[in-house]
C-alpha cells in the first residue's frame, strides 16, 4: 500500500471514529478507488458487557484489561482503531489512559487497557470501558 493510499485510510478511519462523513476523491491519478468502510464496531463496558456494536459476534474477557473480540469479517489490511471511555461519568483516573489493539487472527482482535499513571495494582493493566472500530478498504 502505497503512501497515498494510507494517509487516506488513516483520515477516513479517524474521521469516521469521530462520528463523521467520509468523502473518497477520485482526482487521484488512480483509475479506481474503493470506498472506505467500517465493517465493525462496539462500545464496551470494563467488565466486558457489549453495550452496542455492529459486526460482532463475541467477546472474551480472559485477564485484567484483556479482552478477546471476534468479528463477522476480516480483519485484513484494515485498520484497527481503539480509545478509551469514561465508566458513566465515574473514571478510575487519575492521569492518562491507554489502550492497544492488534489482530489476533482472521477475525479476532486483542484488545489490552491500562492506566499506566495509577498507583496500586492497577499501574498497568486496568479494567477499562472502551470502544473499537475496524475500517477496512
Amino acid at each position: 500500500m502505497n503512501a497515498s493510499k494510507k494517509l487516506t485510510l488513516g483520515a477516513a478511519a479517524l474521521a469516521l471514529t469521530i462520528g463523521g462523513a467520509v468523502a473518497v476523491s477520485s482526482a487521484s491519478a488512480e483509475p479506481h478507488r474503493a470506498a472506505v468502510t467500517t465493517t465493525a464496531w462496539a462500545k464496551v463496558a470494563a467488565n466486558g458487557q457489549i453495550l452496542g456494536g455492529q459486526g460482532i459476534t463475541g467477546i472474551n474477557k480472559f485477564g485484567i484489561g484483556r479482552y478477546n473480540i471476534t468479528t463477522s469479517s476480516g480483519l485484513n489490511g484494515c485498520a484497527l482503531l481503539g480509545t478509551i471511555n469514561t465508566n458513566g461519568g465515574n473514571d478510575p483516573g487519575p492521569g492518562n489512559s491507554s489502550i492497544l489493539v492488534g489482530q489476533v487472527n482472521g477475525n479476532t482482535l486483542f484488545i489490552r487497557t491500562a492506566t499506566p499513571s495509577s498507583g496500586g495494582t492497577a499501574a498497568v493493566d486496568s479494567d477499562r470501558p472502551f470502544s473499537v472500530s475496524v475500517v477496512c478498504v
